[in-house]
């Protein structure tokens, strides 16, 4: 007897419909095979599966039996077919029998004893699930929160091989998942970390303000302990809060990679990550023989940190030239291309030479001027083009340290920068979370003319720190920033002196 049950497969961060089909034989002896391109962890499922419907108090057929995974094109991966397959035994046996099977998508992994585990990508499932038109989905209860925040599909969430042949067969009502978004949003978006923390740097606050009200790419220099790490990872608390549709987005990349922690629901506050200066090409950009997404991708809509910024590898570097410019990744193999969203905010930090004490007036630097030139080359000119912002650091003096008074905090930079985007936003009507750094060359031309003064400032500059075209329009990006931060309609030459100002290694080291 044959049984379809509808599931879903994984493919990058996109969940693909897929059926799995069972047909239980009359007769033969008992083997169960796997069709339609399954991996190692799709085979095994039969040993899970016969143990959890053994365990569970169901026969298992007796007979041959032949599961076939359609589309037979799509590389299957994972557990999550271990449900779908136990379920399509069951059906295909005519040991229980349900009238649900074609508006019921079915996802996860079964543990021997029948429980279902939790599977990554339930929340792209979820959304497969409402497009095709699906009344419910099916998925571990683990993953029943992440999943409810699709609104036009049911979530059953099932915590056994025994619950969900009990639901289908409508012996046992299941109530679905809900799931108050606003207030996950309210709960989960709070900080616990305030620019207040940083004694000092206030000029270095400002220049982090600037770069999230455009959400220009910004890199920072200075000697150790001079609290870069700290800023860095401030600047979340001052950038705009994530919109529903920007949370969904970056909540199915990590949940696809299996990254949500368990129980979470959304991810409501930008993500921030922080990889090793020793990550490799792949682990950062994304790939693999089958494509997956890299920490570039996983930053999408927050903030990627890269430490020690000149210890990663230059080649690594290089890769992230792309996708800074065009917000995604593409990764291209020989069975397909896939494209991974990368809009992301840049921030790096590096000392200004190898022993890091070279602008400390504390401590003296016994780097030569070659190694400092080295380090400093390990960097190429056409990454440091892309970074709009490049601003010193420097040590904070004891008597700062020991200051009392709290310095500009995040409420305030905050509001700042929400005024500044609103301006944004009433500028680039139309066109969804642009923003000032990521204006083209013709509306660089159209939003930031400059007066007589401020075209023979800027022409002074690029002559004398030899500017590329990038940088030019970087600049002027900059400056309109600036000016929005001010409630300028117009750039004026402290806007612009303030931006070109900005571009650090541009001058002489």
């Amino acid at each position: 007897m044959l049984a379809k049950i509808h599931s879903a497969a994984i493919v990058g961060i996109d969940a693909v419909a897929c059926e799995v089909e069972v047909d239980v034989g009359a007769g033969g002896f008992e083997k169960s095979t796997i069709v339609g391109l399954p991996d190692a962890a799709v085979k095994e499922s039969v040993e899970r599966v016969r143990s959890a419907i053994v365990n569970c108090g169901y026969d298992y057929p007796k007979t041959a039996s032949i599961i076939n995974l359609a589309p037979a094109d799509i590389k299957k991966e994972g557990p999550a077919f271990d449900l779908p397959i136990a379920l399509g035994m069951l059906f295909g046996q005519g040991v229980v029998r349900s009238d649900w099977l074609d508006e019921s998508l079915v996802v996860g992994e079964l543990a021997l004893d029948g429980r279902v585990r939790a599977v990554r990508g339930a929340l792209a499932t979820a959304m497969e699930a409402g497009k095709r038109g699906f009344r419910r989905v099916l998925v571990p209860a683990a993953n029943a929160r992440e999943a409810a925040v699709v609104q036009d599909v049911e979530v059953i969430p099932v915590a056994s091989l025994s619950e969900a042949v009990g639901f289908l067969s409508r012996q046992l009502p299941m109530e679905p998942t809900s799931v108050d978004i606003d207030e996950v949003f309210q709960v989960a978006s709070r900080y616990e970390i305030d620019f207040s923390d940083v004694r000092g740097q206030e000029s270095a606050k400002r220049a982090l303000a600037i770069a999230a009200a455009g959400n220009h790419n910004l890199l920072m220099i200075g000697p150790p302990g001079s609290g870069k790490t700290m800023l860095a990872k401030r600047l979340p608390t001052i950038l705009p809060g994530l919109t529903l549709e920007e949370s969904l987005e970056t909540t199915r990349i990590h949940s696809a990679l299996g990254k949500l922690k368990a129980h979470e629901t959304l991810l409501a506050c930008r993500p921030v990550r922080c990889p090793h200066h020793t990550a490799s090409g792949p682990s950062l950009v994304g790939g693999g023989s089958v494509p997956r997404p890299g920490e570039l991708s996983l930053a999408h809509n927050g903030l990627l940190f890269l430490d020690e910024f000149p210890e990663f590898s230059r080649v690594v570097l290089e890769t992230i030239r792309q996708p800074l410019e065009d917000g995604n990744v593409t990764i291209s193999r020989a069975s397909g291309t896939l494209t991974f969203p990368a809009n992301i905010m840049l921030v790096a930090a590096m000392n200004p030479c190898p022993c890091g004490y070279r602008t400390d007036p504390k401590r003296s630097c016994k780097c030569t001027p070659n190694q400092v030139e080295r380090y400093m080359s390990r960097i190429s000119g056409p990454l440091v083009d892309r970074i709009d912002i490049h601003i010193d650091v420097p040590a904070v003096p004891y008597e700062q340290l020991t200051d009392k008074r709290d310095g500009t905090d995040s409420a305030t930079m905050r509001e700042q920068v929400r005024e500044a985007r609103a301006r944004q936003a009433e500028r680039f009507a139309g066109l969804p979370a642009m923003t000032n750094s990521r204006m083209n060359s013709r509306q660089v031309r159209k939003f930031c003319p400059l007066d007589d003064g401020g075209q023979q400032l800027l022409k002074q500059a690029i002559y004398e720190l030899g500017l590329s075209a990038r940088a030019h329009d970087k600049v002027l990006r900059i400056a309109r920033t600036i000016a929005d931060l001010e409630g300028a309609t117009e750039i004026q030459a402290n806007h612009l002196a303030e931006a070109i100002q900005y571009r650090r290694l541009d001058r002489r080291l």
